[in-house]
């Protein structure tokens, strides 16, 4: 029986499917993303009978035990996995080239397999020579470990079946094909298809799969959306690959919160945790310098300290130039603007440069205090005591906002030998007295410019 064939369009975006190209998605309301793709309608088909082979259960009949997880033996990768890795779940981790993801899941096999735990790492773009030539600047590997080099999802299904590995790894999900899919590898129909297959995989047999996803000049991954909403997990490698710190997001989680992230550190032998990235994100601070204010922001449950620079300085230009490198450029405008209403700081005419450290990007509110105080240090040309911290949302009417777990700031902050904070006036009062620091509580941010020297 001949094999049906039709021709659809998708959108990249959301994956919404039409029969003929429309300028804009009726699903997501964006524009031109539209592609054609041949399928395949057997494959289909195919798809859904087996989909509707489980039948219903009663509800009662549900076991809710908490189920046993299995470490990494990674500290930051568990951490943002919510407490290690979920049998049965499908992770996609994406990030840029060359950012360290397949060295992350190839110390993750290491990991694994050191406990006696069965693991097959499949790849799609590099040959086992390649493979072996990293694992060898990781270092030793248990016999556990099983490699294959195949792109044929057909194949990579049998060998799943006949090993039964408890975790596998897929580098990477865009060079998987399948023969019945006329369309080429990495196409909306093969990554959807080659996902669809991975998922009923994991969820039948039981079997942790980590698939790399590759990401587009958006930052996000390749392929349609609902490749995100297929999976259990979703995991974003970001930084600057020229740097030498990555971070570890957790974008999306079933199992766990989506607000934690991982700090990791590139070195010759892999990829290093990072157990304290405030001391790390710091370090080589300027002393006495205009324009350096350390702030504190929480990611998840986890409170980071931070330094924001500000360069304020005299425009030749008719439009003053705003430049904003790691936070959000037009919350760096609305608190210009806040300066300049309420403070009465002639920052119209100025040039005005804000940067956070160490390549990192945060978009909490609780930042903008000490982006304040560094505008108005680097404006007034005076330096900030090196012992003050600051963190508070900043309003439209200058007044200085409470921020969630305030009493982790601080903690964190006297950790590191601060002994002077600058936070909300509403969070001073809930926390009381704190050994060996100065709680200065601020209503506006009229409030805080005496700290400044």
């Amino acid at each position: 029986m001949a094999k049906g064939k039709t021709t659809v369009f998708f959108c990249q975006n959301c994956g919404h499917e039409s029969s003929k190209w429309m300028g804009q998605c009726p699903g997501c309301r964006q524009w031109n993303t539209f592609v054609e793709e041949t399928i395949e309608k057997t494959s289909v088909r195919r798809i859904q009978k087996e989909r509707a082979a489980a039948g219903p259960v009663c509800l009662s009949s549900i076991d809710t035990a908490k189920e046993e997880r299995m470490t990494t033996h990674i500290g930051e990768l568990d951490r943002v996995l919510g407490g290690g890795i979920v049998p049965g779940s499908l992770v996609l981790v994406g990030g840029d080239p060359g950012i360290g993801k397949s060295t992350l899941l190839l110390q993750v096999c290491q990991k694994l397999s050191s406990d006696k735990r069965e693991i097959l790492y499949i790849s799609g773009e590099e040959s086992l020579k390649q493979i072996k030539l990293r694992a060898a600047r990781i270092g030793s590997f248990s016999e556990h470990l099983r490699l294959l080099c195949e792109t044929n999802l057909e194949l990579i299904q049998e060998t799943i079946r006949s090993e039964k590995p408890e975790a596998v790894i897929i580098d990477s999900i865009q060079t998987m094909y399948n023969e019945e899919i006329s369309s080429a590898p990495g196409s909306i129909s093969q990554v959807r298809e080659a996902t669809s297959v991975l998922l009923q995989l994991a969820k039948g047999l039981g079997i942790t799969i980590f698939i790399v996803g590759h990401v587009t000049k958006e930052g996000t991954v390749a392929g349609p959306r609902v490749l995100e909403h297929m999976v259990d997990t979703v995991l974003y490698f970001e930084g600057d690959r020229h740097a030498s710190y990555r971070i570890l997001r957790g974008v999306k989680n079933r199992f766990g919160s989506t607000n934690e992230i991982g700090v990791f550190e590139m070195r010759e032998a892999g990829l290093m945790e990072v157990e304290n990235p405030s001391e790390y994100m710091l370090n080589g601070r300027p002393e006495e310098a205009s324009g350096s204010v350390v702030a504190c922001s929480m990611e998840g449950t986890r409170p980071i300290l931070l330094e924001i620079q500000a360069l304020v300085c005299h425009s030749t230009l008719a439009v003053p130039r705003r430049t904003a490198a790691g936070m959000d450029y037009n919350r760096v405008n609305l608190l210009l603007a806040v300066l300049e209403k309420r403070l009465n700081l002639r920052l119209s005419n100025c040039d005005v440069y804000v940067n956070i450290a160490g390549g990192i990007r945060i978009n909490e509110p609780a930042i903008d205090l000490g982006v304040v105080l560094a505008l108005i240090s680097s404006y007034k040309d005076k330096a900030i005591d090196e012992k003050i911290l600051a963190f508070g949302e900043v309003g439209l009417s200058g007044e200085v906002r409470a921020v969630s777990q305030a009493g982790q700031r601080v903690q964190e902050a006297k950790k590191l030998g601060f002994t002077t904070i600058i936070l909300p006036e509403v969070c001073r009062e809930q926390i009381g007295a704190v050994d060996g620091v100065r709680l200065w509580g601020v209503r506006t941010v009229a409030d805080a410019v005496p700290l400044i020297s």
